[in-house]
């Protein structure tokens, strides 16, 4: 074997020249070793050696491994894959969350990323190849369409925390999702009820068993999973206000069966409600009280404001469906049961609530992403700021 030997400054190591036979053809690589350490025991020197196709490639991996040694910051690169750690961090790492997020955390581990990057060991793993990994997302595959921007969002979000942790961890030095470029996403225009449809809407669930749960929607802006999730110690009928601090949700894998999770950002909001819907809300207490009496010892107690005739609570499916039919019989079915909830919003905002009212009303992290969401939907806001303007130029002009 030749071999060819150049040695650097002195603490950068050694650089060499290799040739190698395999299957009777001589195949060349450059070799380089650094002192990373002492062994406590012996007192040896610990070496790491760096191999790559040129000269320069494992000079800058030796240089670069020889900064880290120097300032303490050096750790040998895991042999673990991807997959094997996913399958850690999935076990391990996420018992704060709630289950459904969970799952959908689990979903996107199995469906995508380990499908394409499993196999990756964690040292290997770059920048490079996870954006062209989250490209491929968005590409159409045969006849099956690309993952939209947001997914592809959602698919970034977990593998980034999954990483992340893998840095803390000390299985990687970095975490390479940091550096790549997402798709942009378009936030969907948003379709909130007109006063005119409103009033279609109001008249069309006079009399349904859910007119109330549906007044409450349009009228406090909750979630269909805070509605049906509502319990009666949570709403104050003298004072008017309402207590929103868990929603009804599905049991991940288990179809049709729910059960009681913190609300979505995981903090309670207490919002006063109008005097109208408390006035729904006691007439909705006292049919409530007699259909416990009609059911008798069938009656399931568990609190809800909402329930059936035998107390159990209302599956927010069965609330979705049954609204899908009253929209589509006023001539609105494209409306979602969610657009109830932006209804609310622009209509405070139209009434002149302040932006941070609203937003704490709606539960949303941020007042400026209540701005973002609704501070531009409709053509009377438009209409009125430029009526204002109109009203400033007149005041300037005659003075």
């Amino acid at each position: 074997m030749a071999r060819k030997s150049t040695r650097g400054a002195q603490g950068s190591g050694t650089i060499r020249k290799k040739t190698v036979k395999r299957n009777g053809q001589e195949y060349a690589y450059w070799e380089a070793r650094i002192t990373i350490g002492r062994d406590p025991g012996t007192g040896k020197q610990i070496q790491k050696s760096f191999s790559g196709k040129t000269q320069k490639e494992v000079r800058e991996k030796m240089q670069a491994a020889a900064v880290a040694v120097n300032d303490g910051s050096y750790q040998e690169p895991s042999k673990m894959t991807v997959g094997e750690w996913l399958d850690i961090w999935a076990r391990d790492y996420l018992g704060g969350v709630k289950p459904m997020t969970a799952l959908n955390y689990n979903q996107h581990i199995n469906n995508h990323i380990k499908p394409a990057l499993g196999a990756v060991k964690l040292e290997n793993l770059n920048t490079h190849t996870i954006q062209g990994f989250y490209n491929d997302l968005g590409r159409p595959h045969g006849d099956k369409p690309g993952l939209s921007a947001k997914t592809v969002k959602c698919v970034h979000g977990v593998f980034h925390k999954a990483l992340q942790q893998a840095v803390a961890v000390g299985y990687v030095r970095f975490n390479p999702t940091d550096a790549c470029e997402l798709p942009r996403t378009e936030r969907k225009e948003i379709k909130p009820l007109g006063k005119e449809e409103t009033s279609a809407f109001l008249k069309a669930i006079r009399g349904h068993p859910f007119e109330v749960v549906y007044q409450v929607t349009l009228f406090t802006g909750m979630r269909r999973g805070e509605v049906c999730g509502l319990t009666w110690d949570c709403v104050d009928l003298e004072k008017g206000t309402i207590l929103i601090n868990k929603q009804l949700q599905n049991i991940p894998g288990k179809p049709g069966e729910y059960h009681l999770v913190s609300s979505k950002n995981g903090k309670g909001r207490t919002i006063a409600v109008a005097n109208s819907v408390i006035a729904a809300l006691k007439r909705h207490q006292v049919q409530q009280k007699m259909d416990r009496l009609k059911a008798g010892a069938l009656w399931k107690e568990d609190g809800f404001v909402f329930t059936d005739e035998l107390g159990h609570h209302l599956s927010p499916c069965t609330v979705y469906h049954r609204y899908k039919r009253i929209v589509s019989s006023i001539g609105l079915p494209n409306a979602r049961l969610h657009d109830l909830r932006h209804s609310y919003a622009v209509a405070a905002i139209c009434a002149g609530d302040d932006i941070k009212t609203v937003q704490g009303n709606l539960g949303h992290a941020t007042a400026s992403f209540t701005l973002d969401v609704y501070g531009h939907v409709t053509e009377e806001m438009k209409r009125a700021s430029a009526d204002r303007m109109e009203k400033y130029i007149e005041d300037v002009s005659t003075l």
